[in-house]
């Protein structure tokens, strides 16, 4: 593995089944990625049209000598969702746990730490590693120096840092996207697979604000920190994540193994991914200890 290696986050959004299997099994045969996270995190209600994809999803990506994280819901809601986490929480693969009450039945196994985890501090860390954590990837407002602060703390577990894509930053009982629809949420007709990206909200002066996905809300802008490997291991960060979304993602993944590998400055690194067909302008404030939607630091 490569001292700092790529990791591809779950996909957060509604896609069909055709298109889910199309995305993973090219990101199988074409991305520079070490690992790959399958899983309805988002949405339990999801999960029926996904789940039968992922058992060809998974062995394609095995047969090309990716690692595969099976993903879990953040906020299961009945009990078939936690009869669901439970039963994933059983296979010998890794499992990325996004809800702490999943941990009883993951215990003792190993298993990444969501960034859906409240880790704000070293404690926590020390205290999901003992139980089994391999991998933690923090709250995506925490700055470099932050995380820097917590990894010095656990060195048995190696920290993930969210590089790429549209900020996670809530989730809801209550579903956007039906509403916005007049709907209910049992009967949402699932609306949210209209905005593959999300749905961007904009404020009264007509300014990018938020997006929404379902029951989630996001950032309306795209979070991208890049910085040269040296300065990642010199704060203990071992993976960076890659969120999916409907650009280019191997490309995506590409340009971040270039800046990896030392071969691409990060400032031009930044300049290819803000020339692909993203859904939101690039911004990293967060990662600097600033507001999240701040654009990136100049050079």
């Amino acid at each position: 593995m490569p001292p700092v290696a790529l990791t591809l986050g779950p996909v957060f959004f509604h896609w069909p089944a055709e298109r889910l299997r199309d995305f993973y099994f090219r990101i199988a045969d074409e991305a520079p990625v070490e690992r790959v996270h399958v899983g309805e995190v988002v949405c339990g209600k999801r999960m029926p049209f996904s789940d039968p994809v992922w058992p060809d999803v998974i062995e394609r990506l095995e047969q090309a000598g990716k690692e595969v994280v099976l993903s879990t819901l953040a906020t299961p809601m009945t009990v078939r969702e936690r009869r669901s986490i439970a039963d994933l929480c059983g296979d010998d693969r890794l499992v990325e746990i996004n809800d702490l009450t999943a941990l009883p039945v993951r215990s003792g196994q190993p298993f990444v730490a969501g960034p859906f985890i409240n880790v704000y501090n070293g404690a926590t860390a020390q205290f999901l590693g003992r139980r089994g954590a391999r991998t933690i990837c923090p709250p995506v407002e925490l700055s470099l120096a932050h995380i820097s602060a917590i990894a010095q703390t656990c060195s048995d577990v190696e920290f993930e840092v969210f590089a790429f894509g549209r900020l996670p930053l809530a989730l809801s009982g209550r579903c956007y996207h039906a509403r916005l629809h007049g709907l209910h949420k049992d009967s949402c007709q699932f609306t949210c697979e209209q905005d593959p990206d999300g749905l961007l909200v904009d404020t009264l002066d007509d300014q990018s604000f938020l997006a929404i996905n379902g029951v989630q809300t996001m950032s309306a802008q795209v979070h991208a920190v890049m910085q040269p490997v040296s300065e990642f291991l010199s704060r203990g960060i071992r993976r960076l994540r890659l969120s999916p979304h409907t650009s280019d993602m191997v490309q995506v993944a590409r340009i971040y193994r270039s800046v990896l590998n030392g071969d691409e400055d990060p400032e031009r690194a930044r300049t290819l991914l803000s020339n692909l067909d993203l859904p939101g302008t690039l911004v990293d404030g967060y990662a600097r200890g600033r507001a999240g939607a701040e654009a990136v630091a100049a050079p």
